[in-house]
């Protein structure tokens, strides 16, 4: 990787990035459900994260594709994340938590999409050079969701709360310290991204990224709760997680030797059909440990097979001026309106059928989107060594 590549500071922001997550991905739920809320309620607002993500990255990376800087917007969604959070020591009633959840996310949705088109614009050709700097978000991951488990038995759920408000405001230190890429011309430029869209390739890319955010559904929304009332604690609980994003670092850290190994489009393959396979483990077998800990190791696929080849082919099919509109396309159709439909419907479904079957059904839109992918995402891909 060149040294005009400033690596440390992108990943510097990562780290924070999903230092932040460590503490809300695991035990957010945990916190609302502490504070009096319903299932139904939890699916809700745990929903708001991904509806935002609709609408949030499209809308800033519009503003950043206008004005040809992300580096600003970036600053100003990270305080503004932090400060719109703090509401929640304000009331805990469902409908304060809701209208804070809003208007938190619609700040924080549209933060990563413009970090990544600004690292995959500092990095240019190299583009396999992304995993390493990526890496280290799951390892800011891993560093708090292990430590945040064990504190959290000791303090209490509701210190939840205030480690995440710290997290944020160290998030958004960071921000200040995100360069500016140049964006390089292409010559598709002048081609609008509704025809880029419409091709079978790209509908087929996107259909399987809102599959498998709605898979991912039961599992970012119960799976703490599953595994409590399973009788793990916290700190188990938060282990294993770790172990999730541990594996999902491995595979970032090797991302340029899988990427000249695999194609993009076996890459997703083998992590739709991993995923299938672990959220059947997790439903049916949650009372035998060590099975719940191999079903987290293959996170390494779930998420980082996943996300690595998502990534990299938005980037190859929106180029120069379209990169930040197109991460935020993966981000608002994926995670955004795919993880708001798996989010609702496993709080629809968790109380009424139960967690085994709510996890069933995630695992058959991971298989679905292995069909469709399968099927119509037929790409050119580019010399490997």
């Amino acid at each position: 990787m060149s040294a005009a590549v400033p690596a440390g500071r992108l990943a510097t922001f990562y780290f924070f990035y999903f230092a932040f997550l460590g503490v809300f991905a695991p035990y957010w739920a945990l916190y609302l459900k502490s504070v009096g809320l319903t299932s139904a309620q939890i699916g809700m607002l745990l929903a708001v994260v991904p509806v935002t993500r609709m609408a949030g990255p499209a809308f800033w990376g519009w503003i950043a594709d206008t004005r040809g800087q992300r580096a600003p917007i970036v600053r100003i969604t990270t305080l503004c994340t932090l400060l719109t959070f703090c509401g929640v020591f304000v009331d805990s009633s469902f409908v304060w938590l809701l209208v804070v959840m809003l208007a938190m996310n619609l700040f924080w949705s549209g933060t990563l999409p413009l970090v990544e088109a600004t690292t995959l614009g500092h990095l240019g050709d190299r583009p396999g050079g992304y995993g390493r700097i990526r890496a280290w978000g799951s390892v800011g991951f891993v560093a708090v969701v292990v430590v945040a488990g064990y504190a959290l038995d000791y303090t209490g759920i509701r210190a939840a709360a205030w480690m995440i408000a710290g997290l944020l405001a160290l998030h958004a230190v960071t921000s200040f310290n995100i360069p500016e890429a140049p964006t390089h011309p292409h010559h598709n430029d002048h081609v609008k991204v509704w025809d880029i869209l419409k091709r079978p390739e790209v509908i087929a890319l996107f259909a399987g990224c809102f599959l498998s955010a709605l898979a991912n559904g039961p599992y970012n929304t119960f799976y703490s709760i599953w595994l409590v009332d399973h009788e793990y604690n916290k700190g188990t609980v938060g282990m294993l997680w770790a172990m999730g994003v541990v594996a999902e670092v491995v595979v970032f850290w090797t991302w340029t030797r899988l990427s000249s190994h695999f194609s993009m489009r076996s890459l997703l393959l083998a992590g739709y059909g991993i995923t299938f396979v672990r959220y059947l483990t997790i439903g049916w077998l949650p009372n035998t440990a060590a099975v719940m800990f191999v079903a987290q190791l293959a996170h390494a696929a779930t998420f980082g097979f996943f996300h690595g080849a998502a990534v990299a082919l938005t980037h190859r099919f929106f180029r120069g001026r379209h990169q930040a509109k197109g991460q935020a396309l993966y981000s608002g159709i994926g995670f955004g309106a795919g993880g708001a439909a798996g989010g609702l419907l496993a709080g629809f479904l968790w109380d009424r059928v139960g967690g085994a079957i709510t996890f069933s059904i995630g695992a058959a839109a991971a298989a679905v989107a292995f069909g469709i992918t399968a099927r119509w995402l037929r790409i050119p891909e580019p010399a490997r060594n």
